[in-house]
């Protein structure tokens, strides 16, 4: 069973979502915090990953980032990593004043952009006593890097740098498509992405929408959440790649592992970025990220 909800972000804006109950547990329950990664809602499968976790005694507060989906906030569509990682923490927050939510068990999971974030987030936030991410930005630069032609970086840099004068003078910023048929300017280019959104977003009902602020591509090339992992420890870390990973590549995610300290696990699944939401790949993931948070929370 779940129920809507909202909570209030220390700077006032409001973010939306839905509270699962721990199926079969009485009084306060171990809770986790789930948010999507870049561009994307909660509904995009969010609900089938809380269903398995709700479905084995955990809380699940599933919510849409600011400026995203039924989330206020503006510039709509801006994709501000430090603002995300502040309402992961405001989340947390709001769950522990909640009378059903354990306050000393809770976890955080995240998934592509956000399941970065969870890495930052339980590293300087020691309110988390687990957290699992799941085919995680880590290096943000070097991402890029194999996403944009190299003959491309010296254009876009000259369109960031017009596109802050243009907020400076009071105009608004730039908007880019997450994702466009391969060839045209976007800010995921991979087909795999188009095919992901567009397929679902052709089959369901949903609150994404195909644009981004240019800004958001700028803060993506800097930021940089595996400069955190080793700080996560003695927090249980359970992070999830995805062996033919081009969007966040598997290599960064094994390089960013290794550097994180004990208690800790790797889970590889087959294919690629998307398929961790689905399928084969989505049944072996959840079953692994149910038991850790059972194990730890």
């Amino acid at each position: 069973m779940r129920r809507d909800i909202e909570f209030t972000t220390e700077d006032g804006t409001t973010l939306r979502g839905w509270h699962y109950a721990a199926k079969g547990v009485a009084g306060p329950a171990p809770t986790v915090i789930m948010a999507h990664g870049f561009s994307a809602t909660r509904e995009i499968f969010l609900d089938s990953f809380a269903d398995v976790f709700s479905n084995a005694g955990l809380g699940v507060i599933v919510y849409d980032h600011r400026n995203f989906g039924v989330s206020d906030g503006a510039p709509r569509g801006h994709a501000d990593p430090w603002a995300q990682i502040n309402g992961y923490r405001d989340a947390i927050t709001w769950a522990q004043t909640q009378a059903d939510v354990d306050p000393t068990r809770i976890g955080v999971w995240g998934s592509s952009y956000s399941g970065g974030h969870v890495l930052v987030v339980a590293a300087i936030d020691r309110r988390v006593k687990c957290v699992v991410s799941q085919v995680p930005l880590t290096w943000g630069f070097e991402s890029a890097r194999r996403l944009i032609r190299g003959d491309h970086w010296a254009g876009l840099r000259a369109a960031f740098e017009g596109d802050r004068a243009a907020r400076a003078r009071g105009e608004a910023g730039a908007l880019i498509p997450v994702t466009a048929p391969e060839g045209q300017p976007c800010a995921l280019p991979t087909a795999d992405t188009f095919d992901f959104f567009t397929r679902f977003a052709a089959e369901h009902e949903t609150n994404w929408k195909n644009e981004v602020t240019l800004h958001s591509i700028e803060m993506f090339t800097e930021y940089e959440p595996a400069t955190y992992i080793e700080r996560i420890a003695p927090t249980p870390l359970l992070v999830v790649v995805a062996s033919g990973d081009h969007l966040t590549p598997f290599d960064l995610t094994a390089k960013a592992y290794e550097r994180a300290l004990e208690p800790k696990k790797l889970v590889v699944l087959p294919g690629g970025h998307f398929e961790a939401y689905t399928g084969e790949p989505f049944a072996i993931s959840s079953a692994a990220q149910r038991e850790w948070f059972k194990q730890y929370l």
